[in-house]
C-alpha cells in the first residue's frame, strides 16, 4: 500500500467498487479496503452446499445492473462479465397449474395476461419507451433537480401509490399476482406508498433491459469492476477490517460503503452532518435464505416456470400481501412469499453436468431467529410437486448468518434500511447531496440514493460528490 492516496474506500461491494472506479477514472489514486477475505459484498459466489455447485451468496438476478447508466458506461465485458438473458424474466405460479409471466417481450406478456393485458400495456409501455430517461432519473437522488422531469413526473404519479391500490385496476388473479410479487421486492407492506413504484421499475427494466444473470455467478460483476479498477491504477486489499478512520492510510477523502450506524462508529466526530439521522437509521425486515444443490431442474407444475430466471412463489396477491404485512409487524407465516432463482437453467457452468443449483428466500421480521426452511420448501413443493425429492445438498442462512457474511445486512436487512417514505426521500439525510457526511467524508452504501440493488449508482454519486468538493490536484497514480 502507498502511504497516501487521494481516496480510500471502505468496502468492496458494487457501490464501493463503483465509487473507486469513478475516482480512478478521474485520475485519483484510490485504495479499496475490504474486511472480508474476498471482495464483493452482496455479490459473492461460492460453493455453499457440495463441491462443484456454485451459489450466489446473496444477489443473483440483476435487472438494475443492466439498467444502470453508470455500469453501462463501463467496459466490464472486456474484463469477463457476460450477461445471460432468460426469455422469461420471471413467472408467478398460481394454484391449479396456472401462471403469470413477465417476458422480455411486452407483447408476449400482455398476451399472457389475457383480460388484463391491455391495462398492463397502458401502464408499462410509456415507461419502456422512455426507459433510458426513466432510469437515469429514478437512480438519482430524489431531492435533486431531475434531468428528465416529465418522465419522472409521469412515473411518480402512479409509482407513489401503494401496490394494494394499483392492483384494484386489474381484474384477473394473474395481473394482480404478478404486480404484487414485483412490489414485494420493496420489503414492506404492500399498503405503503411507493410500493407501486418498485413494481413498475422492475417490470419496465425487464422489458427494456432484461432480468439477466451473470455467467459464472454474481461474483463476475465485482470481479470485472475490480479488474477495471486495477487497470486504472487502483488498489484493493482484503482481510483488513476497519474499526476507525485511524486504521486507514492518509487520504484526501474517505468513502464508506457501510450502513449509517457503522459510519458513525468508524468515523466518530468526523461525521459532522446529520449525526442524528445517521444514528436513528431504521432497518427493515430481514431475509431468510436457503440454497439447494439439486439432482435435476425444479419440476414446476406450470409449463412456463421451468424456463424462467426468477420465480415468485406465493400464490395470489392477497397471500403475498399478507406475508409481507406479517413480516413487517413482527410475525411469521406458514405460507411466506418466496423469491426463487434457478440460474443453472440458463447457466450450466455453475453445477456438475445434469445437476442444478437454486436459492429461495422469504422475508421475516428484523433479527428473526425462526427457521423458515420447511415453510420455504413447502411453498415451492406446492407449485413444484417432487421438488424435495431432488435436494441433495442444502445451505441455510438465517438473518444472523447473512449479517455475519456481510455487516451491511444489519439484522438480516438486505435492503439497506426500512422502506419508509421518510427514509426514501431523505436517504440518509435530506438535501441534493446526501452522500457528504463530513469534511472529506462520504457515505456510498445502499443507505444512500437510490438505495438497494446491484447498480453502483450510490457509489457513483458519492464519488461525483467527492470530486465536486475537491479543489486540490490529484496525487499521481504513477507508482
Amino acid at each position: 500500500m502507498s502511504s497516501r492516496y487521494d481516496a480510500v474506500v471502505v468496502g468492496s461491494g458494487p457501490n464501493g467498487l463503483a465509487a473507486a472506479v469513478e475516482l480512478a477514472r478521474n485520475g485519483w489514486s484510490t485504495l479499496v479496503v475490504e474486511g472480508a477475505d474476498t471482495i464483493g459484498g452482496g455479490t459473492r459466489t461460492t460453493e455453499l452446499t457440495l463441491p462443484g455447485f456454485r451459489h450466489d451468496v446473496c444477489s443473483a438476478v440483476h435487472p438494475f445492473a443492466v439498467a444502470s447508466p453508470y455500469f453501462r458506461s463501463l467496459p466490464l465485458e472486456r474484463f469477463g462479465l457476460q450477461w445471460i438473458h432468460p426469455d422469461v424474466c420471471l413467472t408467478h405460479p398460481l394454484d391449479g397449474g396456472r401462471v403469470a409471466g413477465l417476458h422480455r417481450s411486452l407483447d408476449a406478456t400482455t398476451f399472457g395476461l389475457a383480460e388484463d393485458g391491455a391495462r398492463y400495456r397502458r401502464l408499462i409501455e410509456p415507461m419502456v419507451e422512455k426507459a433510458d430517461d426513466l432510469f437515469a432519473a429514478a437512480l438519482a437522488p430524489l431531492l435533486r433537480v431531475p434531468r428528465h422531469p416529465v418522465t419522472l413526473a409521469r412515473f411518480g404519479l402512479t409509482g407513489v401509490i401503494p401496490a394494494a391500490a394499483l392492483v384494484r385496476r386489474f381484474e384477473t388473479d394473474r395481473g394482480r399476482a404478478i404486480l404484487g410479487g414485483l412490489a414485494a421486492h420493496a420489503m414492506t407492506s404492500l399498503s405503503r406508498p411507493v410500493t407501486s413504484g418498485v413494481a413498475l421499475l422492475l417490470a419496465a427494466a425487464g422489458h427494456a433491459f432484461g432480468w439477466p444473470i451473470a455467467r459464472g455467478g454474481s461474483a463476475s460483476i465485482t470481479d470485472a469492476l475490480a479488474a477495471y479498477l486495477r487497470e486504472l491504477g487502483g488498489e484493493i486489499v482484503t482481510g483488513q477490517p476497519v474499526h476507525r478512520l485511524g486504521d486507514l492510510p492518509p487520504a484526501r477523502c474517505h468513502l464508506l460503503d457501510v450502513m449509517p450506524g457503522a459510519a458513525l462508529h468508524i468515523a466518530g466526530d468526523a461525521v459532522t452532518r446529520s449525526r442524528r439521522r445517521l444514528g436513528g437509521w431504521q432497518h427493515g425486515m430481514a431475509a431468510f435464505k436457503v440454497d439447494w444443490a439439486l439432482e435435476g431442474p425444479i419440476p414446476w407444475a406450470d409449463p412456463l416456470s421451468g424456463g424462467a430466471g426468477t420465480v415468485h412463489v406465493g400464490g395470489s396477491f392477497e397471500e403475498v400481501a399478507a406475508s409481507e404485512r406479517a413480516a413487517l409487524r413482527g410475525r411469521h407465516t406458514s405460507r411466506p412469499f418466496v423469491l426463487v432463482s434457478q440460474p443453472t437453467v440458463w447457466d450450466p457452468t455453475r453445477a456438475p453436468a445434469g445437476r442444478h443449483v437454486a436459492w429461495g428466500y422469504c422475508h421475516v421480521p428484523h433479527g428473526s431467529t425462526r427457521d423458515m426452511t420447511d415453510a420455504i420448501e413447502a411453498q415451492i413443493e406446492r407449485f413444484a410437486p417432487g421438488f424435495r425429492d431432488l435436494v441433495i445438498g442444502r445451505s441455510v442462512k438465517a438473518p444472523a448468518d447473512l449479517a455475519a457474511h456481510n455487516p451491511n445486512y444489519v439484522g438480516g436487512d438486505i435492503g439497506g434500511g426500512a422502506m419508509t417514505l421518510g427514509q426514501l426521500t431523505a436517504r440518509p439525510r435530506p438535501g441534493p447531496d446526501p452522500y457528504r457526511i463530513g469534511d472529506h467524508l462520504y457515505l456510498c452504501s445502499a443507505a444512500t440514493p437510490p438505495g438497494a440493488g446491484v447498480h453502483g449508482m450510490c457509489g457513483y454519486h458519492a464519488a461525483r460528490s467527492a470530486l465536486a468538493h475537491s479543489g486540490a490536484q490529484a496525487v499521481s497514480t504513477q507508482r
